[in-house]
């Protein structure tokens, strides 16, 4: 019998002996990076100065902002500005316009850009065809910016007495 409790107790002894414990464990995790739309947004309205023919009037048309939610590896876009008709006032005759290449375009500074890429204005110019408003180039992920641009009007000196109306337009591809 003494045997048999010197074999139990050899077998007691190395059941209580712990085996080898793993030291690391590993957890493959995944998500993903959804995308969102390029947009553009302009204020609806814009009110200038009053001027008299053969004068000027000139102001700014609100905050204009771009939204780039492609996530893109390349995430350059440009914005620019058009007049989608002429200023006209009562029936559009001809001393009841003012042309595109009377009305100057300036962005202006690029107001709070968010990185990352380079935000960069474009030059004044007159809207008888697309200008540059702002661009962005050299980034990629999501960025956004902003600017107040400013409206010039050169009256012609012809120009009847009259609430002329026009619309700019805005796009970003």
């Amino acid at each position: 019998m003494a045997g048999i409790a010197a074999a139990t107790t050899a077998l007691v002894a190395a059941a209580a002996v712990p085996a080898a414990a793993d030291t690391t464990a590993s957890t493959t995790t995944t998500f993903a990076v959804t995308a969102a739309e390029l947009a553009i947004t302009a204020p609806t309205t814009a009110t200038l100065p009053d001027a008299t023919p053969g004068g000027s009037t000139s102001g700014a048309l609100g905050t204009v902002s771009v939204t780039d939610g492609r996530a893109a590896l390349d995430a350059s876009w440009v914005a620019t500005a058009t007049l989608d008709a002429p200023f006209t006032t009562g029936t559009g005759t001809t001393p009841e316009t003012i042309p595109a290449a009377n009305v100057t375009y300036d962005p202006g500074a690029a107001i709070d850009p968010t990185p990352p890429g380079e935000f960069t204005p474009g030059s004044p110019g007159t809207l008888d065809s697309p200008v540059t408003a702002m661009s962005h180039t050299t980034g990629s992920g999501a960025n956004s910016v902003s600017w107040n641009p400013t409206l010039t009007i050169a009256v012609p000196s012809g120009a009847v007495a009259g609430t002329y109306t026009g619309t700019v337009v805005h796009s970003v591809a």
